[in-house]
């Protein structure tokens, strides 16, 4: 999977995930990729520029990768990013801090499930064993970029739904 992570970041970088409610609209993505390209050319924690990079991916996820081999990202800076994701779901009525909808890869599209919903879609042949969800869980720009997306058999909810 290409992201279009700039090269020159650490694959150690530092991720955080946020999985929108929705599909963006073109030029809500336009805007919001302009905000987070604003933030992160600009992000410092301690008086050091953070070397980073975010941007809206699949249409539905703010992905934001900071690299930390030269500079940590302490609680301030870290502040500052949800205080512009806070800031992005205010402006456009989106919710990207929900923890119980999963989302999967079907026919190259993000297609969201409420996670109670997953065995359910299963069951009826919906979703199957090898379809794709999006792990929202990666914390580095190397499982980003090689672990995100897995099968729902080899994924973190697959002993939830088959138990």
């Amino acid at each position: 999977m290409n992201l279009n992570i700039p090269q020159d970041l650490s694959p150690h970088s530092r991720v955080w995930i946020f999985q929108c409610n929705r599909a963006f609209r073109a030029q809500e993505e336009l805007e919001i990729n302009e905000q987070l390209y604003n933030f992160y050319v600009q992000w410092k924690s301690h008086g050091d520029d953070v070397k980073s990079w975010a941007k809206i991916v699949y249409h539905q996820f703010i992905v934001v990768v900071a690299d930390e081999t030269n500079c940590a990202v302490g609680g301030c800076s870290t502040d500052g990013m949800t205080r512009l994701i806070k800031s992005i779901e205010r402006q456009y009525s989106i919710d990207l801090f929900d923890r119980l909808t999963i989302t999967f890869l079907v026919k190259d599209k993000a297609e969201q499930l409420p996670m109670n919903q997953v065995k359910y879609a299963l069951e009826k042949g919906y979703i199957e064993t090898d379809t794709l969800l999006f792990n929202n869980l990666v914390d580095t720009k190397e499982k980003l970029e090689n672990e995100w997306l897995v099968p729902l058999n080899k994924s973190w909810l697959w002993n939830r739904i088959v138990n």
